[in-house]
C-alpha cells in the first residue's frame, strides 16, 4: 500500500493539471476559426455572389499571413445555395450543424436573408450580411453592414427636397421585397413632408429573377 501524503496529494494533481493544460493547448493549437461563406455560385445570382466568395476567400487568407485571429488559424467552408432561396436556410444550418463554423458571411438579396435568418437565431449563430438592406428587421444575430434607408434614401429624398425643389416623385422598383420595403418607407416620408399623395407615383416591374413571396 502506498502511503498518501500531503507533498504526494499536491505532486500527482498538480501533474494531473499540467497534462491536462498541455493537452488543452495542443488541442487549442489544433483548432481553427472556421468561417462559413454563404453565397450562390450557381444560379441567377452566381453573377452578384461569387465575387463576394472569392474577395472573403482573399481576406482569409491574408489574415492567415498575418498570423491568423486570436492566435488560430482562419478555415473557410464554402457551400453553394445555388441561388434557391429555402436552400440557403438548409446550406445554413449545414455550415452550422454539420460544419460547426463560428461565423457565417453570407446572402445577397433580401429573400435570402430572410430564409436564413430563422435558423441562424434558432442556433445563435453570428451572420454578417455583407449588402444594403431595407431595415425593418433587428437580429442579435446579425451583423447588418450596409445602410438602410435612413442612411441611403432618405438623405437622397431630403437633397431633392431641399436643394432641387423637387414636388413630384415616382418610386420605381422590381417586384420584390427591398424596393417595395423601402418605397413604403419614402411614400410615408414623403407624405409626412407635405407632399400629396397625387404626387407620388410609385411602380414595379415583374421581378428578373424567381423569388419566394416574402414581403412585409
Amino acid at each position: 500500500m502506498i502511503a498518501l501524503t500531503r507533498r504526494t496529494v499536491i505532486a500527482g494533481a498538480a501533474a494531473l493539471l499540467t497534462s491536462t493544460s498541455l493537452s488543452s493547448i495542443a488541442l487549442a493549437q489544433e483548432e481553427t476559426i472556421k468561417v462559413g461563406i454563404l453565397h450562390s455560385l450557381s444560379g441567377t445570382m452566381a453573377i452578384s455572389e461569387t465575387t463576394l466568395k472569392d474577395t472573403m476567400l482573399m481576406l482569409i487568407e491574408q489574415q492567415n499571413e498575418k498570423g491568423g485571429l486570436l492566435g488560430k488559424k482562419l478555415e473557410a467552408v464554402v457551400v453553394d445555395p445555388a441561388s434557391d432561396w429555402p436552400l440557403f436556410a438548409e446550406k445554413a444550418r449545414e455550415l452550422l450543424t454539420v460544419h460547426n463554423v463560428d461565423v457565417i458571411f453570407g446572402n445577397w438579396t433580401s429573400v435570402s436573408r430572410k430564409s436564413v435568418l430563422p435558423v441562424i437565431e434558432e442556433l445563435n449563430g453570428l451572420l454578417f450580411y455583407p449588402v444594403q438592406y431595407e431595415g425593418e428587421e433587428s437580429s442579435k444575430n446579425v451583423f447588418y453592414t450596409g445602410a438602410a434607408p435612413n442612411q441611403q434614401a432618405i438623405p437622397a429624398v431630403d437633397y431633392y427636397l431641399e436643394e432641387l425643389g423637387v414636388e413630384k416623385f415616382a418610386l420605381l422598383g422590381t417586384d420584390y421585397v427591398y424596393p417595395r420595403t423601402t418605397n413604403k418607407i419614402l411614400e410615408q416620408y414623403l407624405k409626412d413632408k407635405g407632399i400629396a399623395e397625387a404626387d407620388i407615383f410609385v411602380n414595379y416591374t415583374p421581378r428578373p429573377f424567381r423569388l419566394v413571396e416574402n414581403r412585409r
